[in-house]
């Protein structure tokens, strides 16, 4: 637009450059032709000069005024040093003549023009020159030239201008959206066919269409994509081949361990009989049956989680008694450690949550256990806190701890926060794993927070009715120790 503007600029000003010149030729010529006729006059020998040129102003400026007025082109004004003096076209008055143009020419100059904007009708040329009348003295013949056909062409031009600017910005916006719409198409046809390659719809491809670079990226995207599903295709063979193993290797193991289980039995039970140090090989053997078992139900559990066989039997349940039950399970093995369980932040009025009892002891169990064995002697709290929608329960230890980055492991299968600790001791390193599980079909959150020998907290968020989403604990994480 501002170059269109500038155009229509240089157009008016050539237009009116044009007709200037037009016009200070013709009023020059005009003014040369009445001054030559004036310089060979014969009024002068006559008894009444003054008024012999007077009549003869008055013959050459009605001359001047209708070789103008028969082409419209100009009208003329002849004043002299009075006001009454003055000859003119008809449409014309001597008041009609600038005050810049009456300076001008008062200022010594022979000729000068203006241009005039009157309050009504088209701007005006005005072109005044000098001329010496004989014994009347001097005289301004002023050549009016109506600016109204170049207005008018002016107007039209503009409007064809502007007609085919918008013409112009019309026809431009329909090529820059045909050209959008070829570039961009594509774009969002791959962006679409990502994403549905991301939701798990590995048979997504992308139309390949011509042989332009949109062309090469498509037959590219459908190269990566076909090599990627084949990829996720042979990891998720290996990975059903691998958890069908674990699931028949645990299936199978049942029944030689049970009638392992039948001998360590015999055997525990008449150690009193044997010699130490057989006595002592019967005890290890049973312990490590016991853990062997353990072992092989978190196996099985992981397998069904893994096969999808994992079920929810959901039903309203108190979970403060359901607490303290499981603290009475774990109470023995505290005692051994000399652990104290500090229960202060439990409750004294019901909990009720849509809960599957089992899976939910289980897990509380499970960081109970990890908790007592980590607490390095310290004590290991409890809390709960509920709101209308959600219950939170923290189990704090203030024992070893966790490193940095550890927190997002520590629910990972057989990862140990202390590597240098023997295999004999703790758990089977599959309890945070299955506990995060069960609490991930409750629809909750199962997170961790610890700091190196500050202790370790563990909270459980679940949504007090079954199918609610959980997006807020009443618990901070580390409550119970670290604020």
């Amino acid at each position: 637009m501002l170059l269109a503007s500038l155009l229509l600029d240089q157009v008016g000003r050539g237009v009116l450059d044009t007709k200037t010149r037009s016009a200070l030729l013709e009023a020059r010529l005009g003014a040369a032709q009445m001054q030559s006729e004036l310089e060979v006059s014969t009024c002068t020998d006559l008894p009444d000069p003054a008024g012999c040129v007077q009549n003869e102003l008055q013959e050459l400026t009605q001359e001047l005024s209708d070789r103008g007025a028969a082409g419209g082109l100009y009208g003329v004004l002849l004043t002299g040093s009075v006001e009454n003096n003055a000859f003119a076209s008809p449409t014309l008055r001597p008041d009609a003549v600038p005050p810049r143009l009456v300076e001008r020419l008062r200022d010594g100059r022979t000729s000068a023009y203006v241009y005039d904007e009157p309050d009504r009708g088209p701007a005006q040329l005005y072109v005044g020159t000098a001329l010496s009348a004989p014994v009347l003295g001097q005289y301004r013949l002023v050549h009016v030239f109506p600016l109204g056909a170049e207005e008018r062409t002016l107007a039209l031009v503009r409007r064809t201008a502007a007609l085919a600017g918008l013409l112009l910005v019309l026809l431009l916006a329909l090529i820059a959206l045909l050209v959008t719409r070829q570039v961009v198409s594509p774009v969002r046809l791959a962006a679409r066919t990502a994403e549905r390659l991301a939701g798990g719809r590995l048979e997504e491809r992308m139309e390949v269409r011509g042989e332009d670079e949109l062309a090469r990226l498509a037959s590219t995207f459908n190269t990566m994509a076909a090599a990627l599903q084949q990829q996720i295709q042979q990891l998720e063979d290996l990975s059903r081949v691998q958890r069908q193993f674990v699931s028949d290797v645990s299936h199978e193991l049942r029944t030689p361990l049970t009638t392992v289980r039948m001998a360590a039995d015999v055997l525990h039970e008449g150690r009193a009989g044997f010699d130490p140090a057989a006595a002592r090989s019967a005890e290890l053997l049973y312990a490590e049956l016991d853990r062997f078992e353990e072992l092989l139900g978190d196996l099985l559990e992981i397998s069904r989680y893994d096969a999808g066989a994992a079920s929810l039997e959901a039903e309203p349940v108190d979970l403060v008694p359901l607490v303290w039950r499981v603290v009475e399970q774990a109470r023995p093995l505290a005692d051994r450690k000399g652990i104290r369980l500090d229960l202060s932040g439990l409750p004294t009025t019901p909990v009720v949550a849509d809960v599957d009892h089992v899976r939910i002891e289980r897990a509380l169990r499970n960081l109970l256990v990890n908790a007592v064995d980590h607490a390095e002697g310290r004590p290991v709290e409890v809390v709960m806190a509920h709101d209308h929608r959600t219950i939170a329960l923290v189990v704090r230890d203030h024992g070893i701890g966790l490193k940095p980055g550890e927190a997002a492991m520590v629910f990972t299968r057989f990862w140990r926060a202390d590597p240098s600790r023997a295999r004999t001791t703790g758990g089977t390193g599959l309890g945070l794993a299955i506990a995060m599980e069960d609490i991930r079909l409750h629809g909750g959150w199962l997170q961790a927070w610890g700091e190196p020998g500050g202790g370790a907290a563990f909270r459980i968020t679940l949504p007090a009715r079954a199918g609610d989403l959980v997006v807020d604990s009443p618990l901070p994480l580390a409550a119970g120790g670290a604020g």
